[in-house]
């Protein structure tokens, strides 16, 4: 790792003081430390001299304690230093990110109990992340956590970019509000889900965006999520102020601890250009750094899927519909009779690997290929799948063998139902079994309520699985992709075998009665805050009764938004998720799909609005070539884009693939035009975006 770092002396204040400021390194953001009367500790934070949290107080609520961690504080020591730092990620957005701060670090001693904790601020030039620490001491050791009382105190009614607050489900559409409207539009927030629980209609989830009246843009979230739980905010209306929400367990309480510890970071991000927002590396810098010694096995994956085929119901998981109930070892499928839909067949299986190679993919997903698919879901049923025991359709050792021969990689899939004992019960011999047939990565997912029953997808406990599971991945060298897990929150930065997650509402409810045509364009502000997503894109039928004619869904983008998707929303994992035959019917787009990178040198964010618009150009990892996309809301618009981040003296070719004049994502969503232009760093292309469209550009040196 390159790295220059440096540390300030450390700063010694007495006893009595009670109030500190800090300033960002560019000195744009201040950050006010003070104890109230009663000892609670508070902060405010101001950007360019203009206050955007009030005054917040700070603190724990400890079950069965007479005092909690509150307040009776006192100011024992303060600490401040100066941090730069220059690293390598193993993959990402840039070749090297800054790490760039300045921290204050203050002990508060509690004397009516003799006890202490270390309240930490970081204050970077886009914005701020705090955290509390409770170093070993007598008497504090192990304790269960109540209610984290951390605030956000919002200065006024600003417009927001919320999902409802969920202890189980982030696969929600945004709904765009005033603050006070939270609660009245709430109701009509929701839509079902496997596995929901909510527990206020002023809750929202991070992470949250917001935009002032006077144009600053605002966001909040936490960073290096784990041994911890998830971190809901609810709004108290009258006062505007948000308060943090932990998930619960079974029993009501919200986190158990042991000493030394500390609490995930909590993040503001504030600036006065959306643009900031999307290109911090803040949340990332806030985790530890890389703990794998050897990463030269973890590699960015473009993939196809028998997938998409499943999620419209043109095929289906399960091999036979004749049982009503199954048990893995003793259902003999041999004996029963094939549905004839089954996708996960040998056969069909070939014919993606075929296209998949023809046309230079990575890797294929297959989904459904193990037993138990009959009886997964829904049932409570802890033993649902062994992970190593195909169908009698499907043929690991021909499939693995036909895959090597075309240099395609075969995906994993480990679906768990939620029943995260019995995953953890089989996850050496599930991962033995990869390593035997060279399987890389595994998409593991987690629908359904989590088993043992009364515990949450997002609570400590299957947190704790989470990053469980990722660690033993790292033992095995197989990347981790996980669905319907906690949304991330930068630990691929200590884990880069993370290579993906879900944890957000993906292509496939696109299959599911639709998303809004601009929900692609605040994902970018919210879930892609804390790492990748999995979005699974590159959908080019949008009419789904032609895959069912049961389903009459319609995914509300254009083509050419498909394509802007692969630069737009970041991931080192991407997929082509239609169905071969759709992209034979549009092979001239399907080009920039398999043009496009996965890696980058670099990435300009150069315009954007939440729930408007996006526009990013990144440049591929070691070539002077560069991709664009931008993707639009309802609102048809033009961008003049200067092609000045291209370099000197160099000429590329650039080809444009652009919404149709007539295109819109509902009537006329499969129009589009390709052109190809000659151009240099001094050229400006004015490209138009229809209606939930967008545009993607290749500029490569000529």
């Amino acid at each position: 790792m390159k790295s220059t770092i440096v540390i300030i002396a450390v700063l010694l204040v007495s006893m009595s003081s009670t109030g500190q400021e800090l300033n960002s390194p560019n000195s744009d953001l201040t950050m006010s430390f003070e104890l109230l009367t009663d000892g609670t500790p508070t902060y405010t934070l101001h950007y360019k001299n203009k206050e955007v949290i009030a005054q917040s107080k700070l603190g724990l609520e400890l079950v069965n304690e007479g005092m909690s961690l509150r307040n009776g504080f006192k100011v024992s020591n303060i600490e401040t230093n100066s941090f730069d730092e220059t690293w390598i990620p193993v993959w990402g957005e840039q070749a090297e990110i800054r790490n760039h701060y300045n921290e204050l670090a203050i002990t508060l001693e509690q004397p009516e109990k003799d006890r202490h904790i270390i309240i930490r601020f970081r204050l970077f030039d886009e914005g701020l992340g705090l955290r509390y620490e409770f170093p070993q001491q007598d008497n504090l050791v192990y304790f269960v956590i109540k209610e984290e009382h951390t605030e956000f105190a919002m200065t006024g009614d600003h417009t927001a970019f919320w999902i409802p607050g969920d202890y189980d489900s982030q696969e929600y559409d945004y709904t765009t509000s005033k603050l006070s409207e939270i609660s009245s539009r709430f109701d009509d927030a929701l839509t079902g889900n496997a596995s929901q629980e909510q527990f206020a209609k002023t809750g929202v989830q991070t992470s949250l965006m917001m935009k002032t009246k006077d144009g600053l843009y605002l966001n909040l979230h936490e960073a290096a999520l784990k041994e911890y739980s998830l971190m809901n905010l609810n709004l108290d209306e009258s006062s505007m102020i948000f308060k943090s929400w932990l998930t619960p367990d079974a029993i009501g309480n919200k986190g158990y601890m042991q000493a030394p510890a500390v609490s995930p970071w909590r993040t503001i991000m504030v600036s006065d250009d959306a643009t900031d927002i999307l290109a911090s590396n803040m949340t990332l810098n806030l985790n530890e750094p890389n703990q794998l010694e050897d990463t030269s096995w973890i590699k960015p994956v473009k993939y196809m899927g028998v997938w998409w085929e499943m999620i419209t119901g043109k095929s289906s998981w399960n091999y036979t519909d004749d049982l009503p109930s199954i048990k893995l070892g003793e259902t003999d499928y041999s004996k029963t009779k094939p549905n004839g839909k089954h996708a996960a067949n040998t056969e069909n299986v070939k014919r993606y690997i075929d296209f998949a190679s023809k046309h230079g993919f990575d890797a294929l997903l297959v989904e459904g290929w193990n037993e138990g698919w009959e009886d997964w879901f829904g049932k409570s049923k802890d033993y649902v799948f062994d992970f190593v025991t195909p169908y009698p359709d499907f043929d690991v050792e021909e499939i693995q063998k036909y895959a090597a021969s075309k240099n395609i990689e075969m995906m994993m899939h480990h679906e768990t139902s939620g029943a995260i004992r019995n995953y953890e019960r089989h996850i050496d011999t599930a991962y033995q079994f990869m390593n035997r047939y060279n399987y890389t990565s595994v998409k593991s997912g987690y629908v359904g309520d989590i088993i043992p029953r009364g515990e949450h997808h997002y609570g400590q406990w299957a947190i704790n699985h989470f990053l469980y599971a990722v660690k033993k991945a790292a033992d095995y060298k197989i990347m981790v992709n996980a669905h319907e897990a906690v949304r991330p929150t930068g630990l691929s930065r200590t884990y880069p075998n993370l290579i993906g997650n879900e944890s957000a509402r993906g292509t496939e409810f696109q299959a599911f009665g639709g998303s809004k045509p601009n929900h692609v364009t605040i994902l970018p502000f919210t879930r892609l805050i804390g790492g990748p997503m999995d979005y699974t894109p590159g959908i080019f039928e949008m009419d789904i009764s032609k895959l069912n004619p049961d389903n009459n869904s319609h995914v509300n983008a254009t083509i050419a938004n498909q394509l802007a998707l692969y630069v737009t929303m970041y991931s080192p994992l991407q997929m082509a998720a239609d169905l071969p035959e759709n992209y034979n019917r549009f092979l001239d787009a399907f080009q920039f799909i398999k043009d496009v990178a996965l890696d980058w040198d670099e990435s300009h964010y150069l315009e954007a609005e939440p729930g408007e618009y996006v526009t990013v150009a990144r440049k591929a990892k070691g070539e002077n070539n560069w991709f664009v996309g931008n993707v639009n809301g309802i609102i048809p618009r033009s961008t003049v884009l200067k092609l000045d981040f291209l370099e000197k003296g160099k000429t590329y070719e650039a080809t444009i693939y652009a919404d149709a004049k007539d295109a819109h994502y509902k009537t006329n969503p499969q129009a589009y035009t390709i052109s190809k232009k000659k151009v240099t760093y001094k050229s400006t292309l004015k490209l138009n975006s229809a209606p939930g469209g967008g545009f993607a550009i290749s500029i490569m040196e000529q």
